[in-house]
């Protein structure tokens, strides 16, 4: 019995050291000493996976019994090929899922709660509370793990105001409209803001218009707290109607036509020096003008005292049917950390998900990011809300839109008749 007791010792011994260590310190059992996981993004740009890769090289540095392959589809394809990965339950150990995509995965059983990963997880306390939201979109459960987000905030040439006595920046959307309609035409060329036509226009349009009308719901930003169409009020009426002469003072004619690259182009020559857009601009606009030129602020609320702002948004997931779960979930840990969040946000663009990178890394706790930091901050002024992602109508939305707002602005038809072509088609 004293021999047998001695073997026991030894042989725990050996399965304690053969037992793979993952970077935050915990084990997985496992069969062999390697593990090899199966990673798949879907917002696929060489410059983006190159990011990615670099991360996962020093991940697997740190961990040298596991091993990442990363498949990287191109980026049209990468939404349909990952919906037929995960509902024939292909080889997939983390994926990338986008904010539109959640609800679909989660209705079908393909996603992980991640409850009990991020319970135990120290790097809990360090999230937004944004992040911690978007991690619960579908029944206040953490289907994934945010990794950035997108929100908007207005740009500002502030050295083209200052030509024209402007130092004070806008608190509202009033005076931001005051301020680009005195403007327009002080000099050649010289209009006031950076008109968006055409390519998903109601991202920046439909923030700029239903601010004006204080009971939007939070749960669906088309809807009213009383449950009707958010369009289909007089304050909604007045501000569309301020959005089209907007458009017909203080915009080239064609900026009914202009995408995201004219907004920004525009933007830079100093034609139009405001601009609602998302962070990843900034380092667009840093490439070809002096820092000290140009500000970012948060959107002026509008006659609400607020503003509804989308954040979009993509996060890691483990799909149910992984093998590998606390390993995956050991990458997820490492890549959603406040350092390498910061990192992989400064290369790609957009905002990094933990509170301590806006007040400890010196690039985005100074200068134009402070704008998201206060957007971020202030729930009361900045209301986040839900694009409705779950109704059949939303993939139609954006042409929809664009179609009567197009005709709009065009002066073909009316107000009214734009708004009750809209709630029609919500409500048919």
């Amino acid at each position: 019995m004293k021999n047998f007791g001695k073997i026991m010792v030894v042989f725990l011994v050996l399965l304690t050291v053969t037992m793979p260590v993952f970077s935050n310190g915990e084990k997985e059992s496992t069969k062999d000493d390697q593990i090899s996981l199966t990673f798949m993004e879907v917002l696929t740009s060489p410059s983006r996976t190159a990011v990615i890769q670099s991360i996962i090289k020093d991940y697997e540095a740190l961990n040298p019994n596991v091993t990442i392959e990363l498949i990287s589809p191109p980026y049209e394809q990468a939404d349909n090929k990952m919906t037929l990965m995960l509902n024939s339950e292909q080889d997939l150990d983390i994926v990338e899922v986008r904010d539109h995509a959640v609800k679909q995965y989660v209705n079908n059983g393909k996603l992980t709660d991640l409850s009990p990963y991020l319970s135990t997880w120290d790097g809990v306390n360090d999230l937004l509370p944004l992040t911690n939201s978007a991690a619960r979109t579908i029944g206040n459960t953490p289907y994934l793990m945010p990794q950035f987000f997108f929100i908007k905030a207005l740009f500002v040439r502030t050295d083209i105001l200052e030509e024209y006595g402007y130092t004070k920046m806008p608190e509202t959307m009033g005076e931001m409209y005051e301020m680009a309609i005195s403007i327009t035409g002080k000099k050649a060329d010289q209009y006031g803001f950076g008109f968006r036509g055409k390519g998903n226009a109601y991202a920046i349009s439909d923030v700029m218009i239903l601010s004006d009308v204080d009971n939007v719901s939070k749960e669906n930003f088309y809807k009213t707290e009383d449950g009707k169409f958010s369009f289909d009020n007089p304050e909604a009426r007045q501000a569309l109607a301020n959005y089209v002469n907007l458009y017909n003072t203080a915009v080239p004619s064609d900026g009914i036509n202009w995408g995201f690259n004219e907004q920004v182009n525009a933007f830079i020559s100093g034609t139009t020096p405001f601009l609602i857009q998302d962070p990843d601009t900034v380092s667009l606009v840093n490439e070809q003008l002096d820092k000290d030129s140009y500000t970012v602020i948060p959107v002026p609320v509008g006659k609400s005292g607020k503003v509804y702002l989308t954040s979009g948004f993509a996060g890691l997931s483990i799909p149910s049917y992984s093998k590998k779960k606390d390993a995956a979930w050991d990458f997820i840990a490492y890549i959603s950390s406040a350092e390498m969040n910061a990192e992989f946000c400064k290369s790609y663009g957009p905002l990094p998900v933990n509170s301590s990178s806006y007040s400890d890394d010196p690039y985005f706790s100074s200068g134009v990011y402070q704008a998201w930091k206060e957007t971020m901050s202030d729930s009361d002024t900045y209301n986040f809300v839900h694009l409705p992602f779950d109704s059949p109508k939303y993939p139609g939305w954006a042409q929809v839109q664009e179609q009567f707002m197009q005709s709009l602005l065009l002066g073909d038809i009316t107000t009214d008749e734009a708004i009750k072509s809209w709630s029609d088609y919500w409500n048919d």
